[in-house]
């Protein structure tokens, strides 16, 4: 198992960002291994709503179905799955100063042989989450207040 967290500040308020946060469809402006995420499931986004995600981490394509499993006022979590791997990516939000400050965490389980090669993805993984960082703060700092 890997975990990356990344603790960071941005601008809007935290309604402004669980709102634009919970639709995973916009990993595709904020998340840098992300090219194609679209919701599979038909109406509002609520707990159950799930979406097909395509990302490229360092040269491989990959496919997850990730499941949006808790949506409150502070606290975002999205389960992803396929068959060589599960992730568990938990958002918490809370109010600071005129803004939020957001901590990331992402849990990431491979699964059979993918398991021999955790310490790689360990390194890898925090390259990334550096980077979902940096993007994160620049799109939401962007949106309209």
């Amino acid at each position: 198992m890997t975990t990356v967290s990344r603790t960071f500040l941005v601008q809007p308020e935290p309604a402004v960002v669980i709102d634009y946060l919970k639709d995973f469809a916009h990993a595709e402006a904020w998340d840098p291994g992300t090219e194609k995420c679209t919701q599979e499931s038909p109406g509002e986004i609520r707990v159950g709503t799930r979406w097909h995600n395509v990302s490229k981490i360092a040269g491989v394509t990959t496919e997850l179905t990730y499941t949006l499993e808790t949506l409150t006022p502070g606290r975002l979590v999205f389960r992803g799955e396929n068959d060589s791997a599960s992730t568990t990516d938990t958002i918490t939000v809370q109010a600071k100063g005129g803004g939020s400050e957001i901590t990331y965490d992402a849990v990431i389980e491979p699964k059979g042989a993918g398991k021999l090669g955790e310490p790689l993805l360990k390194l890898l993984f925090e390259r990334i989450g550096t980077k979902t960082e940096k993007q994160m703060t620049e799109v939401l700092d962007g949106l309209p207040a």
